[in-house]
């Protein structure tokens, strides 16, 4: 029995180790996408530079918001493309799980800043519309012009690498949000110009806060919820107890833990007590097999018992 149970923990360590090395092997395949992230680094640098500038002439709280968005939206894509490039490191006896929660640690890094700048921007917003100051609405409109049109190329230009990753892909949404910002702050400069209604740059600069917030809350629930290891969101821990309970010549499940290794491998491990008369390795080869074929569990761990062994009475 002991040799049998250890035999399975190996394999599924083994199985891990795979994973690590695989995502290795793509290293080379993301690497042909390295020329969009510097391109679209390198444009939201430029254009953060010049809004600030912009925002400071003009006297625009909102343009600075909006630039203070696009050097987050830099700032995201090199730590999202630094932490890919750790991801694809291979598995090793020290790190069997290998690298790719470095792609979740710097999606959390990404979001807890986003939310920091927008909750300052919000305070000086609001500060703001105590005593608008006068703005300059012709400089706000058309740096924000010039942002829109460079947002759009710069998700343009990660759109592909998006469907891959979390963090590329939280960065390819904060730059179509950063478009819309763009839009809104042309709305606030031309209020100014047509009608001097000074509240619509901290009005327009507080919505944008809100906005970006609103998002950043909830694009980081899945973020924290693999970091505490909890269960995939679109797997239930009761059905799955409920199937395997249901295969043939298994008497019982307890110890039941299901949680991300990262954003792509889900693992299981469990305490299986197999019915008397079964045989250990049809019965465990059954579970997997429905596992992996009805939920995509391909990562699984289990200690096989049978029903009259002390853990399985409820002594573990």
């Amino acid at each position: 029995m002991p040799d049998h149970d250890h035999h399975h923990g190996h394999a599924a360590h083994t199985h891990g180790l795979s994973h690590g090395h695989g995502n290795g092997h793509n290293h080379g395949i993301e690497g042909r996408g390295d020329w969009q992230v510097a391109a679209a680094v390198a444009t939201n640098l430029i254009l953060t530079a010049a809004q600030i500038v912009g925002g400071i002439i003009a006297g625009s709280v909102a343009l600075i918001a909006d630039a203070m968005h696009n050097l987050s939206d830099a700032l995201a894509l090199i730590i999202a493309f630094a932490a890919r490039r750790i991801a694809c490191r291979p598995a090793h006896p020290g790190m069997s799980f290998g690298y790719g929660r470095a792609e979740v640690i710097a999606a959390l890094v990404n979001y807890t800043t986003l939310i920091v700048v927008c909750l300052w921007l919000g305070y000086a917003a609001t500060e703001r519309m105590v005593d608008p100051p006068p703005v300059e609405g012709g400089i706000v409109v058309i740096l924000a012009a010039v942002a829109l049109v460079i947002n759009g190329i710069t998700a343009a230009l990660t759109f592909r690498l998006a469907r891959d990753s979390m963090n590329i892909r939280a960065a390819f949404l904060h730059n179509l949000s950063d478009a819309g910002t763009s839009l809104a702050v042309i709305v606030s400069g031309l209020l100014v110009m047509w009608w001097d209604w000074r509240l619509a740059d901290p009005l327009i600069t507080l919505l944008i806060s809100v906005w970006i917030l609103r998002h950043c809350f909830v694009e980081v629930v899945p973020v924290i919820r693999i970091l505490m290891l909890a269960a995939p969101a679109g797997l239930d821990p009761a059905k799955i107890d409920e199937r395997i309970g249901e295969v043939e010549g298994v008497a019982g499940l307890h110890h039941l833990h299901l949680w991300q290794i990262d954003e792509r491998r889900t693992s299981l491990e469990a305490h299986l007590v197999v019915a008397d008369g079964q045989d250990e390795a049809r019965v465990l080869a059954r579970v997997k097999a429905m596992l992996a074929g009805e939920f995509g569990l391909g990562h699984t761990t289990f200690e096989v018992e049978r029903a009259g062994d002390a853990c399985a009475g409820g002594a573990c």
